[in-house]
Parts: structure tokens; C-alpha cells; sequence
């Protein structure tokens, strides 16, 4: 029996110190902000709806099967040809393995530590943009010795984590690139950085640092080569102090009212954009995630359940502004935490907060519609034991791109009805000891219901009203018994069959003294490597009360028994940790980016077959350099963007002793950027 592959990492996810200190505010050592009494899936299924009934209600999803639907089936157990891997216990393949589904024909890429962007033989790559590139008209060169407020602002920012790639029409070889900035980390942004005095041009920086960039790239002829056309009309970057509208139900609440903004209704800044979504009808949707590290002084108990501390940041911002010290100004924070839709089209247009999606830690946010193209956009609140959302609108979108259907779809997402799931497994508790060990009917499933939290200025949680719903998500959750999960990331349909994958990244309090125990949608207690939850709703009807659930992915060592990939066999597949962002491409593959790898390798992007014989067949197509993480994926046919976020963030690095040479060399020093991967023959990816 070969042996499983090393921990490289007791911190929690296995990101270091650093990263924790400066993405987070260092979450996973602070109290877990969900204290609530709601009940575990476990104690649900100890109490339980007899296995008759839960069949029962499972048969609703069969029929739906039946009718064409995207409906739930047990396991397959293909009999597919093995693509050995290379390395770490794998053994090497005596040809290159390019069998598999259609969309990952390559050789996977062998965990390794390199640093640099690895992707398979028969593959190139460029870097399309780093941090400090010019996109606006007068932007300087990047020069990291002579760094300003003002050249940040019309530079390229830091820390890139989501993308999209827009058409842009009547010119020929460019499309539009959006991309969310994250976060800053000073250390490896400024010399001589002292994290106790930051001087107000530092923090400035990193004001402008933050945010979001809309920028034009070019491709190369005959090659997936991309580059960015500076200077583009469409170009743009909003940061920390660029003006937002707040719009939809809890728009003008006292609760969102500050001295500077007593309507409620205009935010300076956007702040922590992790993931996002890409709507149909042509905008950006973009989650504002760990927003409470910015903000000092928390001193209420809605402060806490949001995990703002009682001290000082980290980045010291209050220092600077009073707007991010809550004993000054109680109201700010409650202005982000929102998903920001932008126009990528109109460089004038004022990008909205849509209160109507609930506030929370906003991992993403992607829309599919439903079958009388009413929008539903699914979410994840990305802290240990939070929930499951989804929003579905009460207005239909307009198709064109009229000025007239754009103006309508511009407020679709400030209308309709915001749910939290709670979700039951159909195995006997005492078959869910925490192991990971499949239970007697050889899946982690069950069904699930979404909880309507309210509809406009209608609540539906009894003793909050709208306007406490919407500020207060969180809060309404716990009330209602919506389940915990281990940290829902990224939530993304699959626009083939409609089946919703939900990437939980981690969570190693689950089974402590005191924290909820495993469940079957979250089955192994100390959980460091995560899953992939896949839903299917009743009927297909992604506007239902209903779904029906199952655990597509058990992450981790695939010689470890704990883990799981949908019946194909392990000895076949890449190892995976820490899953996080998802995209799809046009095969109905899903591609995982991963966050955190506690086994032995950099992060990366991987692929894997949801459907057909191959189902659960997982590769991986690249790893990241040392520190990074991979965010952002874009996968379109002839090309795969990703975003190379915080290379070099080991603990003990610096600007002056750096732990990446990435992405220029020696001498230089390291920046986040995104990267193109294309084939060297021009063919599509994977095929």
C-alpha cells in the first residue's frame, strides 16, 4: 500500500501566518463567529425523518430524472482507463497520459513545489498583467521604490483573485478583463514596512491598491497570447475611496446611515473582493468577503457575529480615516460585506451594492435563470460553520443589448426573495463517525430546503424586520436553522445540467469540544482538505423550495480511504486539497482552484468530468509558485486565465528577503498577476 502523501503545514488550510494575518485578519484563531444553537445535520438524522420518508422525499428529484431533468443518480463505476500520475508515490505512466474526458486530454501536472507557473507538455503561457502595470491615461511605470496613491489609482492592483473575460464587439482579437484586487500585504508591497507605524502614504497605496480593474487585452495572432491595451476607453479602476450606490430593499436603512452619508445610499470604497460571477446579461458581480478585518473597535454583538475585533486592524487604517473606527462611526462596516454588480461597458456608470443578496462574507456570486428567465444567483458565506444562499429575483431579464434592456437588467438583483439552506442527509447518524467512511448506501446524500429569509420589504424571520435581514444575514440564518457548513466558497451551475457544485474549502473545528461534529454533507471531523457538494433542484426549477444534495468530491490523498471522487477510481486521479474558486468550460467540466494544499504541493487548477463514464475523473492542469494561490479561473476553449494571488507570502518574507522570484526573476520584486495557458498547437484545451 503506498503511502500518503505529507502534511506540509499545521495552520490551519495550510496558508502561513502571513497570508492569515493580511486576507483574513487571522479568522481561524479568533472565536468562530457563529455561536448559534441551530441544529447540526447530524442531530437532525439522529432525531430523523425515518430513511422511508427521506426516499420518499429523493423520489421527487427521480421523477424529475425521468422528465430530462438534472436530477441526482447514485454513483457510477466507470471502467475507465487509468492516467497514472507521476510523482509522489504515483507511479509514472509509460506513455504521456492523454486519454480522458473530452476537455482533459493532457498530461497532468505532478505535484511539485517549483517556483513557477507548471502546466502540462504541450502547453505555453504568458503573464497578461501584473500589479502595478498602467491601464488608466497617465498612469505611471510601475517602480516599487517610488510607489503613490496617485499612480496606484491607475494602475493595475493587487492581489488579483476573481477574472472574467467579456466579448468586446468591432474590435477584433480583444476582450474585455475584469478582475476583483482582494487584499494588500504591506510586508511585500514596501521596504522597511512597520507594521505597528504605517505612514499614510502606505496606507493610501493600498487604498488604491484595492478594489477593481476593468481593463482591454489583445491577443496574439495564432497563439493564446494575451496583453493589455493601456489607455483603452473601457479601462478603469475603482478602489477603496471610489463612490458606490447602495440599491435594492435595505437601501437608505438607518442601519447603513453614517455621518458622512446620512441618506444610507452612497459607500466610498470596496474592500476584500474575493470571488465574483458573470451575469448573461453582460455585468460583474463581485463578493466583498473578510470586510471586518478593516474595521477597529467593534463593540456590539452583530459586530461579533461578523468576527470585527474590539482592537486595532492590522492595517491601521482608523488612523487615517475614522470612517473604518466603529466606535466613531457604529454604521460603516454594515456598508460592506455586499455583492458590487459593475457595468464593464460604461466607464461613467456608478457601480450598486445589492442589498437584496444579503450581507455576509461574500465568496461569490453567479447567476443562472430560470425557465421564464427570471435570475437566481447562488452564494456562499465563506467562514467556518456558515451557510448556503441563494436569491431569486421577481423580475425577468430583457434580452439585447438595447439601452432600454440594459437599464431594466441593471435592477434585476434589487428585487425578489433571499434563502439560506438547510440540508438533511438520509444515513443512520451512527454511519457518520466523523472518518469519512461512506455509509452502507455508498454516497454522502440527502435533500434540502431553502428557508425564505424575506422579499422586499417583507420579512419572513420572525423578530427581525427586512431591513435587519438584509444587514444582519448572518443573524437570520442562525435564527431560521440553516445548516453549517464548512466553509461554502465558491457556488457555481453547471450551465449543461443545471447541477449546483459547491466548493466547502476546510474546516479543522469541526468535531472540537464544543463545535459541531460531523454531519453527512460534512463527514470528517478535523476536515483539512475539504469538498465539493453537488444540488440538483426539485424539478429543475432553480426558483424551488427544494433540492436534492450529494457529495461529488472528498478532497484529499486519494490513497487515503476518506476520500471520495464520485466512484471513479482513485488510483486514477490527481491529488486535490482545499478547494475554492470553480469555473466550468464548455464540456461541462468543472475546474477547481485550490487554496491551502496540505499535501506536500503548490496549489492549482485541476479538471474534472461531471457526467458520463468518466465522472469524478480529476486532473490537474497547473500549479502556482511558492506562497500563491490560484485564483480567478477562466476557462474558454482555446485558453485558461488564472490569477497568480499572493506569490511569495511565507512566513519570514519581505520585500527585502523574498521567498519567490516570480513572476520577473532575481532583483525583482514579486507581484501578483494573471496568467494565459494555451496549447502550442493552437488546438482547443484538453481535446
Amino acid at each position: 500500500m503506498r503511502n500518503l502523501l505529507p502534511l506540509i503545514s499545521s495552520h490551519p488550510g495550510g496558508r502561513s501566518s502571513l497570508t492569515c494575518r493580511f486576507r483574513c485578519g487571522d479568522a481561524c484563531f479568533k472565536e468562530t463567529p457563529n455561536t448559534s444553537d441551530n441544529e447540526y445535520a447530524g442531530d437532525i438524522i439522529a432525531r430523523a425523518v425515518s430513511r422511508r420518508s427521506m426516499m420518499r422525499a429523493a423520489a421527487v428529484v427521480t421523477v424529475a430524472a425521468a422528465a430530462g431533468t438534472a436530477a441526482l443518480t447514485g454513483p457510477n463505476a466507470p471502467q475507465a482507463e487509468a492516467v497514472a500520475l507521476a510523482g509522489h508515490g504515483h507511479e509514472p505512466p509509460h506513455k504521456p497520459a492523454l486519454s480522458g474526458a473530452r476537455g482533459l486530454r493532457f498530461s497532468p501536472v505532478a505535484p511539485n513545489k517549483n517556483d513557477k507557473v507548471t502546466i502540462p507538455d504541450g502547453y505555453s503561457q504568458n503573464v497578461v498583467i501584473r500589479w502595478g502595470e498602467p491601464i488608466l491615461r497617465g498612469a505611471p511605470a510601475f517602480n516599487p521604490d517610488k510607489q503613490s496613491a496617485k499612480a496606484q489609482a491607475g494602475q493595475f492592483g493587487y492581489n488579483n483573485d476573481f477574472l472574467s473575460l467579456l466579448p468586446l464587439r468591432g474590435e477584433r482579437g480583444r476582450q474585455v478583463l475584469v478582475a476583483n484586487h482582494e487584499y494588500t500585504d504591506e510586508i511585500l508591497m514596501f521596504r522597511g514596512y512597520d507594521p505597528a507605524n504605517p505612514t499614510r502614504e502606505q496606507v493610501e497605496i493600498a487604498w488604491a491598491a484595492h478594489g477593481l480593474s476593468v481593463v482591454v487585452v489583445q491577443e496574439e495572432h495564432r497563439t493564446g497570447k494575451l496583453g493589455p491595451v493601456s489607455r483603452h476607453p473601457l479601462n478603469r479602476r475603482l478602489t477603496a475611496t471610489s463612490e458606490f450606490r447602495v440599491t435594492g430593499p435595505a437601501a437608505g436603512s438607518d442601519l447603513l446611515r453614517t455621518s458622512a452619508d446620512r441618506t444610507g445610499s452612497r459607500v466610498l470604497g470596496t474592500l476584500n473582493n474575493c470571488a465574483g460571477g458573470t451575469t448573461p446579461w453582460g455585468t460583474t458581480l463581485h463578493g466583498e468577503e473578510n470586510f471586518n478585518q478593516y474595521f477597529a473597535n467593534g463593540n456590539t454583538a452583530e459586530h461579533k457575529r461578523y468576527g470585527i475585533g474590539t482592537g486595532a486592524t492590522e492595517r491601521k487604517w482608523e488612523r487615517f480615516d475614522r470612517r473604518f473606527d466603529l466606535a466613531k462611526e457604529p454604521n460603516e462596516a454594515n456598508r460592506f460585506g455586499w455583492v458590487v454588480e459593475l457595468d464593464p461597458y460604461d466607464p461613467d456608470s456608478t457601480p450598486r451594492k445589492r442589498t437584496a443578496l444579503g450581507r455576509f462574507k461574500h465568496e461569490a456570486a453567479q447567476p443562472r435563470l430560470t425557465s421564464d428567465g427570471r435570475p437566481v444567483v447562488y452564494m456562499g458565506d465563506d467562514e467556518k460553520f456558515d451557510y448556503l444562499y441563494k436569491f431569486v429575483s421577481s423580475k425577468r431579464m430583457k434580452k439585447g443589448t438595447s439601452r432600454a434592456a440594459r437599464e431594466h437588467n441593471l435592477t434585476l438583483l434589487d428585487e425578489g426573495t433571499l434563502y439560506v439552506a438547510k440540508l438533511t442527509g438520509d444515513s443512520p447518524a451512527a454511519e457518520i463517525d466523523g472518518t469519512g467512511k461512506l455509509p452502507t448506501d455508498g454516497e454522502f446524500d440527502g435533500s434540502g430546503v431553502w428557508i425564505p429569509l424575506a422579499t422586499g420589504t417583507t420579512s419572513h424571520v420572525p423578530g427581525m424586520t427586512a431591513d435587519e435581514v438584509y444587514v444582519y444575514t448572518r443573524l437570520a440564518g442562525d435564527k431560521v436553522g440553516a445548516t453549517k457548513m464548512d466553509r461554502p466558497e465558491d457556488v457555481e451551475p453547471s450551465p449543461r445540467t443545471g447541477r449546483v457544485y459547491v466548493a466547502l474549502t476546510n474546516n479543522s473545528d469541526r468535531g472540537k469540544e464544543g463545535k459541531a461534529g460531523a454531519d453527512e454533507a460534512n463527514p470528517r471531523n478535523a476536515n483539512k482538505h475539504g469538498q465539493i457538494l453537488e444540488l440538483a433542484e426539485n424539478w429543475d426549477d432553480p426558483a424551488g423550495d427544494g433540492f436534492a444534495w450529494r457529495l461529488f468530491l472528498v478532497a484529499g490523498d486519494p490513497n487515503d480511504p476518506a476520500t471520495y471522487f464520485s466512484g471513479f477510481p482513485k488510483e486514477s486521479v490527481s491529488p486535490i486539497s482545499c478547494p475554492d474558486n470553480v469555473a466550468f468550460d464548455d464540456h461541462g467540466n468543472l475546474w477547481i482552484s485550490t487554496d491551502g494544499n496540505q499535501l506536500g504541493s503548490h496549489d492549482g487548477l485541476f479538471g474534472v468530468a461531471t457526467h458520463g463514464d468518466r465522472r469524478g475523473e480529476l486532473k490537474q492542469f497547473l500549479t502556482v509558485p511558492t506562497g500563491a494561490e490560484t485564483c480567478g479561473p477562466v476557462i474558454q476553449d482555446r485558453r485558461v486565465l488564472v490569477a497568480v494571488q499572493h506569490p511569495g507570502e511565507v512566513d519570514g518574507a519581505s520585500v527585502e528577503k523574498p521567498a519567490s522570484i516570480w513572476p520577473d526573476g532575481p532583483g525583482k520584486i514579486v507581484r501578483p498577476s494573471v496568467v494565459a495557458v494555451w496549447r502550442k498547437d493552437g488546438r482547443d484545451i484538453g481535446v
